[in-house]
């Protein structure tokens, strides 16, 4: 499964080297916009179906570009948009308003979904990627091979992006 992974990643690199100059056009748009892999950012469109159902296309589309970058960087299949797991996560954001305790949505030990938190700190003006950037932060900790992080550790999200069977 692995080598057909990172063929159709060494393929769809390959195209894009290959495509059209209009192409030139998508890689200045998505680095106009802080994208560095026109790619990535291309097939995370394409996955972006139903994205931002609820209003927020280019933040949803912002945090799928930055989960893909992360699990291509470990062979993993891009993940697409859940309209449905959007609106579980607001769901869910919108109960921890009021007291803004970091906590997941279900209790210690029956996850049931990979849920990552982030705590961006008091006036800051973060985005999507500032917190899928944090997460992948974390990955120094990360032991890929077992697919978990240390104990000291169990609160880290790097498994909750970058689990080997999610897709």
């Amino acid at each position: 499964m692995k080598l057909l992974v990172a063929l159709l990643v060494s393929t769809l690199l390959v195209h894009s080297l290959l495509a059209d100059g209009s192409r030139r056009g998508k890689e200045a748009a998505a680095a106009a916009l802080g994208y560095s892999n026109a790619t990535v950012y291309d097939m995370s469109v394409a996955k972006c179906a139903g994205c931002g159902a609820l209003g927020a296309w280019a933040e949803s589309l912002e945090f799928l570009y930055y989960h893909n970058l992360v699990r291509l960087a470990r062979w993993e299949l891009p993940l697409a948009w859940s309209p449905r797991l959007e609106s579980y996560a607001r769901w869910w954001a919108a109960q921890r308003r009021g007291d803004c305790a970091l906590r997941h949505s279900f209790p210690e030990g029956q996850f049931a979904l990979g849920e990552n938190i982030f705590w961006g700190g008091v006036g800051g003006a973060w985005r999507p990627g500032d917190a899928v950037k944090d997460w992948a932060a974390e990955g120094v900790d990360y032991s890929y091979a077992a697919n978990a992080t240390p104990v000291r550790h169990e609160d880290t999200e790097q498994n909750g992006y970058i689990w080997m069977i999610s897709f």
